[in-house]
């Protein structure tokens, strides 16, 4: 399964908290990455590539760009094959290190290649933006809080809740079609100013900036 959680500050405490809540998605290891712009976190659940080379955070050949990955990338193999023919080199044998370098070949319209079930995050170290994706059936949670200011994701809602400046609030109209339909459909949640990342859409968050677009 495994699960993931970031934010756009440095707070190794609360990161930590944070994949603590959601240590039933990935028993197996947890790995986090912070500098003073960002924190990303991930509990694994080791499926591909069993070895310690596949503990994330993962990262490209310079440590420029790392992802944190939830999922399963069907075609990695030939995504993989045609970014070593491009000049790409890899350190692992995951799915997960398929996205860092499809990233540096083509940039947001990588996740148009993948085939699969997923969400993630990516940080670009260089132009200080993050970048995350839902796969196109959304088998994969993503939350986010709408905060351009304060903007933290997880995989679960209550790993955001972790952030004691949250301020907690019921959003009226998700509470609405929870009562008429027994769920809380795209993009509310039970909270206000926490939304879920729609399926087939990406998001980046850059300069104090929310940007999503379907792909």
């Amino acid at each position: 399964m495994c699960g993931i959680s970031g934010f756009n500050f440095e707070d190794k405490e609360l990161i930590k908290n944070m994949c603590k809540c959601i240590e039933h998605r990935g028993p197996d290891d947890f790995g986090i990455y912070t500098d003073k712009n960002v924190s990303l976190g991930h509990r694994r659940l080791s499926i591909i590539d069993l070895s310690k080379k596949g503990k994330q955070p993962i990262f490209n050949e310079d440590k420029s760009i790392c992802v944190i990955f939830n999922g399963e990338i069907y075609n990695f193999l030939d995504i993989k094959d045609e970014l070593e023919k491009r000049g790409h080199t890899f350190y692992t044998n995951t799915d997960t290190e398929v996205i860092v370098h499809a990233y540096e070949e083509y940039k947001e319209d990588c996740v148009k290649l993948f085939r699969g079930m997923f969400a993630f995050c990516l940080y670009d170290c260089n132009e200080k933006k993050l970048f995350l994706a839902r796969d196109r059936t959304g088998k994969k949670p993503l939350y986010y809080t709408d905060n351009t200011e304060r903007f933290i994701f997880a995989s679960e809602l209550k790993a955001i809740l972790c952030d004691k400046e949250f301020k907690k609030e019921i959003d009226l109209e998700g509470l609405h079609h929870y009562l008429t339909y027994g769920y809380v459909p795209n993009p509310l949640t039970i909270f206000k100013k926490i939304k879920k990342l729609e399926p087939g859409h990406y998001l980046i968050f850059n300069d104090k900036q929310i940007i999503i677009e379907k792909y």
